[in-house]
């Protein structure tokens, strides 16, 4: 079963995410109190704990990622049991009552990029997902993820 791992809001662009008991998915914006909340196409990010694990394990020097954990990589929303940069644009995922629409996998990094500069590599732009809220809702960690296929809305 896919499921939500970790819910992550970050108040300021550019730095890791927390993990927050609940979060609020508002329709067209993405994640109510998130940096990265607005129009466009990247409202909430998706990268999943299998990736995040993978990234710990090719660190050359383990004792300075023990603090990597959800939310390290600026993801929104940390998943479990889905290979998420394996689905298409345009894949919806129903979270609880909410509903996201994958609109872009990877990314570029920036010069900043603080896992970066850790770890050497950031996994984030190979396996990280963008989706944009289609249906408003509240999630939290343990709620399953249903992929639903494009259906060409």
């Amino acid at each position: 079963m896919a499921k939500v791992v970790a819910v992550n809001i970050s108040e300021k662009k550019g730095t890791a995410k927390k993990a927050v008991e609940k979060g609020i998915l508002i329709e067209d914006f993405g994640l109510q109190g998130d940096a990265h909340g607005g129009k466009g196409h990247r409202q909430v990010s998706l990268l999943a704990k299998e990736s995040v694990e993978k990234s710990k394990a090719m660190a050359k020097d383990p004792e300075r990622v023990k603090g990597i954990c959800e939310g390290s990589f600026a993801e929104n929303i940390t998943t479990e049991g889905i290979e998420l940069y394996t689905l298409a644009v345009g894949t919806k995922l129903r979270i609880a009552d909410a509903v996201l629409k994958i609109s872009q996998i990877g990314k570029e990094c920036h010069d900043g990029c603080e896992i970066k500069r850790l770890m050497g590599k950031c996994i984030m732009p190979q396996e990280g997902i963008f989706a944009k809220v289609v249906t408003g809702g509240t999630i939290k960690a343990g709620d399953e993820i249903i992929i639903e296929p494009d259906s060409g809305e």
